[in-house]
């Protein structure tokens, strides 16, 4: 019922957008004197199409170019007393397609994401953003502030969809007749909290890279970071990442049936850097019993020992993105101030102090589900009929692509398989991509419009289109696969062509 009213009400207003859009019933202006629940709005005013500088505290240090004039509302939001979260939402004044996105951070980032509310704009849409509840790249706010930890963790973003949507009716004379969120890394981690805890903000979430094991990210890259600190001669250099890389791709690369630079799927690849190791210095062209260990570590999964839970490592096929210490300098960071300021709450606490076995355990109940985002229980969004795309690049060296794998599995698990989720919520990982983006395989994808088309019109994504420009301008494409299934080459025609190719387990 709920689905066929919806279409219904999506035709209607489809009439309305193809004439040009919605417009808005009542002044920008106006939007000043709205009251509402533990909201102060600080700013609204019209903003014409082409260059303006977004400005304030909360603001990333850039310069916008609006794609269509809009009425910009900066808003403070207080849900609790140590509360103090600033949110953004631009209503196009003109072309609204109907319809809300929000969009998602990075790492402990507290600025709102202009440039994702304009890429949104771009598409007529209703976009929102927060600066999660603080200021600054750090997570210094959380020291002695749990109810910032909160903000951070999941309630700026839904407090933040709850103020848009009612300042949306108010501007419109009329909500919106869908509700997304787009985010990737700690935005992907904001969408699969927001599914987990919130079933009712969002239509449709697009999960990219999400960071759901908060915790276990940081532990890993903590650990072995630790590792590396105590012993330079374990380092691996760019030469030898990149002879590492070379080894991974001779050994797996026509695992598909397809010798094209990329792993299909790395989880079925068994190669082992030992089979690299020499006596005495690498040079680049081998690798020292300590290199070894290293790449061994990286690959590797540690369990929780408490609770047996595995922590996820890196896959093979992600070395290039590796760095001298291990993860990558923000993963890093990010743990860092994980167990810095929300586990042991001491700004002075070292990387060197860290110990797998009892930290992670800490790190975990010290958390207490505020920022992971690990619960698979997604039986009320799929039962009020919303839809979720997550994905994940497998060659992604700053959160583990197995994370993503992981977490899909439980879910099937805790609802009963695939028959009870599928037709809510499907995984695509993307064959040699990095983190959200990048990496040698096809990156380049439209997920929103997949994501529309599901909720709007019931139709399920069976494959993504993705592309690259590859060596000598050539491009390649290829159909990202929803997971357990790979793209798997017919036999014939160019291996360039995701035509010649099909989604198969």
């Amino acid at each position: 019922m709920r689905f066929a009213i919806a279409t219904a009400c999506a035709a209607l207003l489809g009439v309305l957008i193809n004439a040009g859009g919605l417009r808005a019933s009542t002044s920008c202006e106006a939007l000043a004197r709205l009251a509402l629940p533990a909201t102060t709005i600080t700013l609204a005013s019209q903003v014409d199409a082409g260059p303006f500088s977004p400005g304030g505290p909360a603001a990333t240090p850039s310069s916008i170019n609006a794609p269509r004039a809009f009425c910009r509302i900066a808003a403070t939001l207080k849900p609790s007393t140590d509360s103090d979260i600033k949110m953004e939402l631009w209503l196009p004044a003109a072309g609204w397609n109907g319809k809300f996105q929000a969009v998602g951070n990075g790492a402990f980032s507290g600025a709102i994401p202009y440039a994702a509310m304009t890429t949104a704009l771009g598409r007529g849409y209703s976009a929102a953003g927060t600066d999660t509840g603080h200021a600054g790249g750090s997570a210094s706010f959380g020291l002695g502030h749990p109810e910032k930890v909160v903000d951070f963790g999941w309630r700026a973003v839904h407090e933040t969809a709850v103020t848009a949507k009612r300042i949306i009716a108010a501007y419109y004379d009329g909500g919106p007749r869908f509700s997304y969120w787009n985010g990737c890394s700690a935005g992907g981690r904001q969408a699969m909290k927001e599914a987990q805890r919130f079933p009712a903000d969002f239509d449709g979430i697009i999960a990219g890279a999400p960071g759901l094991d908060w915790t276990g990210r940081a532990a890993q890259a903590v650990h072995v970071a630790s590792k590396l600190q105590q012993d330079e001669t374990a380092h691996l250099s760019t030469a030898d990442l990149q002879l590492l890389h070379k080894a991974v791709l001779d050994a797996c690369d026509a695992l598909d049936g397809v010798k094209d630079g990329v792993l299909e799927n790395p989880a079925q690849c068994t190669f082992d850097p030992g089979v690299l190791q020499c006596g005495g210095t690498s040079n680049g062209a081998c690798l020292t019993s300590a290199q070894v260990s290293t790449a061994r570590l990286l690959y590797s999964s540690q369990p929780n020992p408490k609770t047996g839970r595995v922590i996820t490592g890196l896959e093979r096929g992600s070395e290039l993105g590796w760095t001298d210490l291990g993860w990558t300098a923000s993963a890093r960071a990010t743990g860092l101030d994980q167990f810095r300021f929300l586990v042991f709450k001491d700004p002075g606490w070292e990387i060197k102090k860290f110990n797998f076995a009892t930290d992670i355990v800490r790190a975990e109940e010290a958390d207490n589900d505020t920022i992971n985002a690990l619960d698979p229980n997604l039986g009320s969004f799929i039962e009020r009929g919303g839809k979720l795309i997550q994905y994940h690049g497998w060659s992604d060296p700053q959160i583990s692509p197995a994370s993503s794998v992981q977490y899909y599995q439980r879910v099937l698990e805790r609802l009963g398989g695939p028959g009870k989720v599928q037709d809510a919520y499907r995984l695509f990982m993307a064959p040699g991509m990095g983190h959200c983006s990048g990496g040698e395989g096809p990156n380049r994808f439209d997920m929103l419009s997949a994501l529309e088309a599901w909720v709007e019109q019931g139709k399920a994504p069976a494959s993504i289109l993705a592309s690259r420009a590859a060596e000598g301008g050539q491009l390649r494409t290829r159909p990202l696969c929803p997971f357990p299934q790979v793209a798997k080459y017919k036999g014939q025609g160019s291996t360039d062509d995701a035509g010649n190719f099909v989604c198969e387990e």
